[in-house]
Formats: C-alpha cells, structure tokens, sequence
C-alpha cells in the first residue's frame, strides 16, 4: 500500500456493481472525506494528515449505488496548483517559497506564519451547520460544499462569527437539528479560552433563503485553559441531554513556539507537546446555564480524540472515549513512517483503549474524602473523594485496540450497548471492522484478505426494533490483484455481510463520513 499516492477523482457518478442484495430501505448518501493529494510538483507533505481533500460519495437508491469523488477546491488546492508546488503550510508540512523568489516574497511569507493564517484544506470530516455541509479540519476555515455534486462553495471563516482560531470536525447534533461544538481562542484579550458554541438548525424565518449558517451562531459556555500559552488539543467533545463533556487533556499546543516555526524550519506539529506529569481536567457543562457543575473532575495523563457516548444515569454522567498512554499516534501518520510494513508499526505503536468514566454530578456533602462515588453497578469505573466538591477519577477499560468509533446516533446521548468501530490492535492502519457490545464486551469482526477498511458508518433501519437494527457502511480499499475499491454493507444485527458494491476505481484511505437520508 503506497500512502503517498496521488488520488485520481471521479466527478460523474459512476453505477457500481452490485453482489448481493442492498436493502430497499438504505436511501441517502454516505460522503466521507479524506486527504487525497500528497505531491504537487516537485515538493510533497511529510504527514498523512496534510495531503489534500478528497470528497467520495456513495449514494443508494433502490438497491442500487453510484459512486462519485472530487478534490476538495479550496485556496489551499488552488494555490498550490496553480504555483505547481505546495505553498500553503499544514500542520505537518511547513512550505517555503519557491528558493528563486526574491527577499520581498520571502519576508511576507514570514510575516504571514508568525500569525498563521490557516489552511482552508478541509480533509477530515463533513460536518452539518443549519441546512448546509462543509468540509473541514480543524482550523478557523471550513468549506461549504454541495452534497450531491461534491462541488466547493463558500469559505467560511469561524473568526467572522466567533473569535476561535480552532475548532474540531466533530460536532454534536441534537433531535432538532442543533449543531454543538468546541473551539479555541487563543491569547484574544490577553486570554486563552475554550469557547462552546451552538450552531442552530434553520429558523422558520430563513427557510429558502441562503443565510450563512453561522449568523446564528451562539456562544454557551466559556472555560478558561489552565496556561495562556499552551492550550489542550481538543479532537472531539462528550454530549448528554444536559451535559457537554470536555476534556482538558495534558496534550497541548505551544502557542509560542508555533509563532517562530517557521523561522526555525520546523513544522507547527512539532509544537504539540505531550505532559505526562500532568492530570487530565474533566469539564461537565450545563448545556442551559453554560455553568460548569460544581463538583471539579481529574484523571490521569492520556491522549484523547474519539468521544464514543455519553449519557445520564441516575445522577451520573458516563462517557466513553478511545484513548491512549502517549502522543504517538500523530507520528505513525508521517509518510516516511507509512512507508514500512503496517505489521512492523507494533515497536512504538501504542494501542488505544476504550475506557469508561463515571461522574457523580450531585453533591457530595456529607460523604467522607477516599469514597467513591459512584453508585453504578454495571460499571468499575470510580470516581474517588478528594476533598470538598472535588474527585480523582478512574475509567474502567471496556476493550482494547478499538479506534474510529461509531454508534447508531438515534441512541446519542443515551444509555447503549453497541459501537461500531476499526480494529487497530497491532498498528494503526486497519484491516477489520467490527461490533463492539458494551455490556457482554464481546466483539463480532469483518474482515478479508489484502483489504483495508474505512470508519464503520452506522445507518438505523426506519422505524427499526432494536438499536443494531440496521446496516454498517464501510469503503473498503482493496489490494487483491486486478479487483477494485468496494462499499461492504453488514448487517448491523449479525454482523455478517449483506451486499458489496465494486466501484470498477480505486478507493482511498480516508478519515471521517456522513450518512445523508434522502430528503435531508
């Protein structure tokens, strides 16, 4: 498998080829997003996560599948194809200007990555903001596209609505069509701050009419980051009813050292740093109020981006995260590290765990310092009395090995028992999906030999009777000679497999999707 290859687009949909039977109920589009371009001319990115957006799309309807996939055109895209080199920096890439380029060129170019302006190149997920998609990263820009031809539309900046120079690709939707989400401000009034907002769905009044969807935009919550100058990296948040869960993770961002990268040729990844003599902070926050709970949360160092659920019990709030020791992960993604056998990954490959916390919300008046908590009996993870209105928390470990977790969303927020996810026991680079049971800890997989498959998206049957009542979508790369790329449709129930479409191209590996229900 050669990362580093330039993917090729498809923009007219294509009939795939169907095996199998796909049920007549799957109606909608699945997009996922990914990097897609990783040399242009003579310069190449040196990470994984820096190539260059790839959009696919694989639409049902009646039995049938179309597949599409087109280049994200952003500034990024553009100027680097247009310079025949890549111009624009990515986290993992610092670009220098051309060495015939005269000091003026020089000198800007400077100037412009003190204050970084951000890439626009949206190659992570699509996410939902009122009645639109786009495509994003995790930096202040992201990309309206259109869902059914995969064209570019609109910049948007967040900075023109929210003072955030960062915000994650992975939102919270709630029933009414509500967006949730986390960002960072950084060093804006002589203050570094997480600013919790709310994207809301369309109001009745701009039905039809095309409004920026973050016009609306509101700010709930505000929390304070420990350290001016190094923000904790947020990948994703925890979401209840009630409750938004954010973790303060001892990874952070070296503000500083990012401002002179680029004037000391090293790229702006290098300026995350990994504290473990440091705790983690759990913040819960009242989604109404935007107050934090009264009672503080820690836990031990870990690196966290995948929130998997969270959900109320009987005066607790439990979420779940895939998480890991150390900050390894974002190194194994560096092209020169992908080049070697996947297998050969296992010496500094660190493998996450799919770990449980238990948070008592209610006081904690009258009950002695070294009690726990928790009064669950389902779960071992405890949450240990400091001293007043503080407690030192312990996850039960679910399963091990588990990344890119996905739920049957309809159960969001809400006590479940199924995640659907990549096995990445030995490297970082999958070859199995699979069902995880929360309560038995069991695991159903599917895999087949010389295939790589993507994020299991789970899509609920209308009106089904059980949460695992439905199918899990899965883009599936495949090395067999002379086959090509497939879509494998599982039954969310058995597991087993239900249908495959051949796309008759190669596919791509890719980060993060959307399943869009026809009529969304």
């Amino acid at each position: 498998m050669d990362y580093s290859k330039n993917a090729t687009e498809r923009p007219e949909p294509f009939k795939a080829e169907v095996k199998g039977t796909i049920p007549n109920w799957l109606q909608g589009t699945l997009l996922r997003n990914g990097p897609g371009i990783f040399s242009v001319g003579e310069t190449s990115y040196d990470h994984w996560f820096d190539g260059m957006s790839l959009m696919t799309s694989f639409s049902f309807k009646d039995g049938e599948m179309t597949h599409s996939s087109r280049f994200l055109r952003s500034d990024t895209y553009n100027s680097n194809m247009s310079a025949n080199r890549i111009v624009v920096s990515e986290m993992g890439t610092m670009a220098y200007p051309d060495p015939s380029k005269n000091f003026i060129v020089k000198a800007i170019t400077f100037l412009n990555h003190t204050v970084p302006d951000f890439t626009d190149n949206g190659s992570s997920n699509i996410i939902k903001y009122g009645g639109d998609y786009y495509a994003t990263s995790e930096t202040n820009y992201i990309r309206k596209i259109d869902p059914v031809t995969l064209e570019t539309q609109d910049k948007v900046d967040y900075m023109k609505y929210l003072p955030v120079n960062l915000a994650t690709s992975h939102p919270h939707y709630d029933k009414e069509g509500n967006a949730y989400n986390i960002g960072i401000s950084i060093a804006e009034k002589g203050k570094t701050k997480y600013i919790l907002f709310k994207v809301p769905a369309v109001s009745p009044k701009d039905k039809g009419k095309t409004v920026p969807a973050l016009k609306n935009v509101e700010a709930i919550s505000t929390v304070s980051c420990r350290s001016l100058f190094t923000p904790s990296y947020c990948h994703s948040i925890g979401f209840t009813d009630n409750y938004i869960i954010f973790v303060e993770q001892p990874f952070k961002l070296d503000i500083l050292k990012m401002a002179t990268a680029y004037m000391r040729g090293v790229n702006w990844s290098s300026c995350m740093k990994f504290c473990p003599d440091e705790n983690t902070l759990i913040h819960v926050i009242d989604k109404r109020t935007g107050k934090e709970v009264e009672m503080k949360f820690n836990t031990g160092p870990m690196v966290m981006y995948h929130h998997v659920n969270a959900f109320e019990d009987e005066g607790h709030v439990v979420f779940d995260v895939i998480a890991y020791n150390d900050s390894k992960l974002y190194d194994m993604f560096y092209l020169k590290n992908l080049k070697h056998d996947a297998s050969s990954q296992s010496s500094e490959y660190s493998k996450p765990s799919f770990r449980r916390f238990a948070l008592p919300v209610k006081s904690d008046k009258g009950i002695r310092v070294g009690e726990n908590l928790v009064k669950l009996n389902y779960t071992t993870a405890s949450a240990v009395k400091e001293k007043e209105g503080k407690c030192t928390c312990q996850s039960e470990v679910l399963c091990e090995g588990f990344e890119l977790p996905r739920i049957n969303y309809d159960f969001n927020a809400k006590k479940y028992k199924f995640a659907y996810g990549n096995i990445v026991e030995k490297s970082a680079l999958s070859k199995q999906v699979a069902k995880f049971d929360t309560e038995t800890k069991t695991m159903l997989y599917w895999n087949e030999e010389n295939c790589w498959p993507s994020e299991p998206v789970f899509v609920p049957r209308p009106n089904g009777e059980s949460e695992d009542d439905g199918v899990v979508l899965s883009s599936v790369i495949n090395s067999n000679p002379g086959q090509s790329g497939f879509l494998v449709i599982l039954d969310g129930k058995t597991f087993k497999e239900v249908a495959r479409a051949y796309v008759n191209a190669e596919l791509y590996k890719d980060m993060h999707g959307i399943f869009i229900p026809k009529g969304n």
